[in-house]
């Protein structure tokens, strides 16, 4: 497969949209105010067909972020080759002005899990993360992002904050990270801290992309609120509201709105990042 006809060294601080192929025509008639756009890899890494001829054509008008959702980064095996050449040939030929991943787990033994599993912050987790990545960077010949998770219990054995973990890992290894805000009050929500606080304690100046995005609402066991991150609405506004607190901590970022699930027509995409533009101006201002 051909290069990439024009490629783009770095993601403009400005909204972006997660990829889907029945927005094609609304993005190329009228992307405003879209500025870039992201793939999940897993999605483009055939030989061939109509995905990746869009993406081809996509490739020569905006920047492209590639987000990899299968990797298993803090998995305790080893990284599968077969996948992580496969994302290799799709890196190389596109030239992605970013590509990232989760700090979570989705495979045990040869079996793969249809979920991104959260891990303990131990120095045995960090130390195989650590090595994972530096794998991934070396064979993609590129800095990668990891992107925080969301969470649904704390594990006992962690000896770690999940922030102190990242810049930990950050300091080994060199990559860069993606912060997920709708991920931080997810977590946040369910387990009792305060999102703020998160964010004063992450290191923004590592963070190369952010992403907020829509969840939906449940009770524990004990009828305490519980949030599940899940891609399939709007964001809601105190996320919003944590997007702008970061904003005017971090100053500008390419800001990514995600919808993955129940997809809505352009319009409403459209909109959501018309808000996001609304937040990064109001940086600027």
């Amino acid at each position: 497969m051909p290069d990439a006809t024009h490629s783009f060294p770095h993601l403009p601080a400005l909204p972006g949209v997660g990829y889907k192929a029945q927005h094609f025509t609304n993005i190329m008639n009228d992307p405003s105010p879209v500025g870039w756009l992201e793939i999940h890899a897993e999605n483009y890494m055939g030989d061939g067909g109509r995905p990746l001829a869009q993406l081809r054509v996509l490739a020569e008008r905006f920047p492209i972020s590639v987000h990899g959702v299968g990797l298993s980064i803090g998995g305790e095996g080893r990284l599968d080759p077969d996948h992580l050449a496969r994302l290799k040939h799709l890196c190389d030929w596109l030239n992605p002005a970013s590509f990232s991943e989760h700090l979570a787990w989705s495979t045990h033994d040869s079996h793969f899990l249809n979920d991104l599993l959260p891990l303990p912050y131990t120095d045995a987790t960090l130390g195989r993360v650590a090595d994972h990545i530096d794998e991934v960077q070396g064979m993609l010949g590129r800095r990668m992002l990891l992107e925080n998770p969301s969470s649904y219990l704390a594990f006992a054995e962690s000896t770690y904050s999940e922030t102190d973990f990242l810049a930990e890992i950050v300091r080994r290894t060199g990559c860069g990270l993606l912060l997920d805000v709708n991920n931080v009050f997810v977590s946040a929500t369910n387990l009792d801290y305060s999102p703020q606080g998160y964010v004063d304690a992450y290191p923004l100046d590592a963070v190369g992309e952010i992403h907020l995005g829509g969840h939906d609402e449940d009770e524990d066991d004990h009828g305490a609120p519980l949030l599940i991150d899940s891609h399939g609405r709007e964001a809601v506004d105190p996320v919003w509201s944590l997007l702008d607190y970061t904003l005017a901590k971090s100053g500008p970022k390419p800001v990514l709105v995600e919808w993955d699930t129940d997809v809505p027509d352009w319009p409403v995409l459209a909109d959501e990042a018309r808000r996001a533009d609304t937040a990064l101006t109001r940086v600027l201002a």
